[in-house]
């Protein structure tokens, strides 16, 4: 089927005979392809079919027949380097069995034009036929599905983009490549493994049932005993912030468990990081200030981290939250905002996030706001970097990207600006650059500047300070079409019951590490 002195392939070595595998390769190169692959003589046998296989019976699919691949090849993830044959991501979309139906030559089936199979997959089953037209100079072939008991109109192969290996994108994939296949070497040692140790998140658990009664319990006052340690908490019937929409206001009492119940998921977010606070001890309806400093009165068990370059007039210590005890400590304190550094303390000269945020002007309009995040997520793809977005509980959206801890803020916020002035240049009439609100003529500011040190975004599941406890929610892209959506939508009474439907769609992120590509 191949010669492999001119292939750019490289051939492996002997398969098994009477070896049945299939594989679908979902691969981004020049063009994004899904390779076809079935397990001949021990190579694989594969054609290239641009829009996918599908289910659909009245679809007929063009696949070009491209040369063999090596065994080696068939479960390959990863990415091939740019300027190599077929540089681009790849991921195993599906696999499984085949069987040629009405034959037993299938290379025979192959040279005369016509093979009729079945498939075993996860995705793919059922009765298929590759078909080459005889007019055509034995490159372009069709792809078809029989009418049978697996067959689906309408299905289409880009509703189920993900890895059945890894369960993971294409985009996922290209920001976090577990392998490299170079073709320039034999198959038993084409594939490079990149896999690197990924950082571990810590697991918290939240509080009891019984604490969370003790918790209510107690009067106006009192120690509560949670996460091993007692918190003294103060003046529990205060309240923090007005109702909304005919609600009842929120007092210290329920800040204090909105941010207890939601540690575990949001302490992955401030763990080893510096904290600063926006606290607001009279509540929501009188003016707020920042603190950062760790008040001489904090208990010895809150973890500190001392800022060893700070000059004299600086903050010395600051607060790394990592347990709930401290959390259930912060709310009493009155920090509702949360502001953790996008560095680590181990080394707080580089980030691991580069931060998008569309800050709105008087005359943008919400739609507009999902406009422009929609943009960032279409620039996020063209760079392969894998991003999400997050309302911001007030008015905005802001889009964040995992990076490797090896940029240092000035580099990291000339790239967060470069794309960002890409993306003001395709809408100017949305977006002023200009510093002051007053002169930006009502229009958005895509914020580049907040990548710099000590200088942060309000943290994923922050409340915010505006009546009813809005919180700053992570979200999936593509719950921007949602047309129920707002940037205050959830607030702390509501954000825990879509924890436990939806999860927390930030979680992908927490160990991903992404080098910034070249602009």
């Amino acid at each position: 089927m191949r010669d492999f002195d001119r292939t750019a392939e490289p051939a492996g070595g002997a398969g098994p005979a009477d070896g049945n595998r299939f594989v679908v390769q979902r691969h981004r190169a020049s063009r994004r392809h899904y390779d076809v692959r079935l397990e001949i003589d021990g190579v694989l046998v594969s054609w290239a079919v641009p829009k996918g296989p599908t289910l659909d019976p009245k679809a007929r699919r063009m696949a070009i027949h491209v040369e063999d691949h090596p065994i080696e090849y068939a479960d390959f993830e990863g990415v091939i380097p740019a300027g190599e044959y077929g540089g681009g991501d790849v991921i195993v979309w599906d696999r499984g069995t085949w069987e040629p139906v009405d034959t037993d030559d299938p290379l025979k089936a192959i040279e005369d034009g016509n093979l009729h199979f079945d498939l075993y997959g996860e995705k793919l089953a059922g009765r298929f036929v590759l078909v080459r037209p005889r007019r055509d100079d034995g490159k372009q072939w069709f792809l078809l599905h029989k009418q049978d008991e697996h067959a689906q109109p309408g299905w289409d192969a880009e509703d189920h983009p993900k890895s059945v290996k890894s369960g993971r994108t294409n985009e996922e994939v290209a920001a976090d490549p577990d392998a490299m296949w170079h073709g320039d070497r034999p198959a038993a040692r084409a594939e490079e493994s990149l896999r690197r140790p990924r950082r571990e998140i810590p697991k918290w658990t939240g509080p009891s049932g019984d604490e969370l009664e003790a918790l209510d319990s107690l009067r106006s006052k009192g120690t509560w005993h949670v996460d091993g340690q007692d918190v003294a908490l103060t003046n529990l019937d205060k309240v923090l912030f007005p109702g909304r929409d005919g609600e009842d206001p929120v007092t210290k009492r329920d800040l204090i468990r909105y941010y207890a119940t939601v540690a575990p998921v949001m302490l992955p977010y401030l763990a080893d990081r510096p904290l600063n606070t926006h606290r607001f001890p009279q509540g929501v309806d009188k003016p707020g200030f920042w603190h950062k400093e760790v008040p001489s009165h904090a208990p010895d068990w809150i973890r500190r981290w001392h800022n060893e370059s700070a000059d004299p007039d600086d903050v010395k210590y600051y607060i790394v939250p990592d347990s709930v005890a401290t959390m259930a400590w912060l709310a009493n304190y009155g920090a509702l905002e949360l502001h953790a550094w996008t560095s680590r303390i181990e080394d707080v000269t580089r980030p691991t996030w580069a931060l998008f945020d569309i800050d709105p002007g008087t005359d943008t309009s919400f739609d507009d706001v999902l406009v422009l995040a929609r943009l960032h997520r279409t620039a996020l793809e063209h760079l392969g970097l894998e991003g999400r977005p997050k309302v911001t509980g007030q008015r905005g959206v802001q889009v964040w990207v995992p990076i490797e801890p090896r940029y240092t803020y000035a580099e990291t916020r000339a790239f967060v600006q470069t794309v960002s002035k890409t993306i003001g240049r395709a809408v100017p009439e949305m977006v002023s650059w200009a510093w002051n609100k007053d002169e930006r003529r009502g229009r958005a500011r895509l914020d580049y500047t907040q990548n710099v040190i000590n200088k942060t975004l309000v943290a994923p599941y922050s409340v915010r300070p505006r009546p009813g406890a809005p919180v700053s929610v992570p979200l999936e892209w593509d719950e921007l079409d949602d047309p129920d959506l707002e940037p205050d939508r959830w607030t702390v009474r509501t954000l825990p019951e879509r924890l436990a439907k939806a999860g927390d769609p930030f979680a992908p992120l927490l160990t991903l590490e992404q080098k910034l590509p070249k602009l």
